[in-house]
């Protein structure tokens, strides 16, 4: 139970990320949640949007450097400490974590992870219960 986020390799220089924005603009995609993480020549944008696969084809088909791949997202009451016990979760069946964000709409919190062993992530989040956001729900955080 995963939902689809697209990974953006973008260069750290002044256009770059506008052009992608565009993109997604020009072809009515909503953004839900974004982040970038760099390094001294390019990013990584992580986006999740309305419509991952549609957003691939145009972002590829404009010659952007993009991946699609399979992340978590698990929804948290809005109670500080509860993305700290999901993660104690992971972390107690030695799960480790590629990368995480996280951000709250609606009154409810949203953990957006990618692991190194998806299998047992998931029987990780199933035995404790935790609610899982999917691909055909994600559209609904809007």
């Amino acid at each position: 139970m995963t939902v689809n986020q697209l990974s953006v390799f973008i260069e750290n220089k002044s256009g770059t990320l506008v052009k992608v924005l565009k993109l997604l603009k020009a072809h009515n995609i909503q953004l839900i949640a974004s982040t970038i993480t760099d390094t001294t020549d390019y990013g990584i944008y992580r986006i999740l949007c309305s419509e991952p696969d549609k957003a691939y084809r145009i972002l590829k088909d404009a010659g952007v450097a993009v991946s699609l791949s399979e992340v978590f997202a698990i929804e948290l009451d809005d109670v500080p400490g509860k993305a700290a016990d999901a993660i104690d979760f992971l972390a107690k069946e030695d799960i480790s974590i590629s990368y995480l964000y996280s951000f709250l709409l609606k009154g409810k919190g949203v953990l957006i992870f990618r692991t190194d062993n998806t299998e047992k992530a998931q029987e990780a989040i199933d035995r404790n219960g935790l609610a899982v956001i999917e691909e055909k729900d994600i559209s609904k955080l809007l």
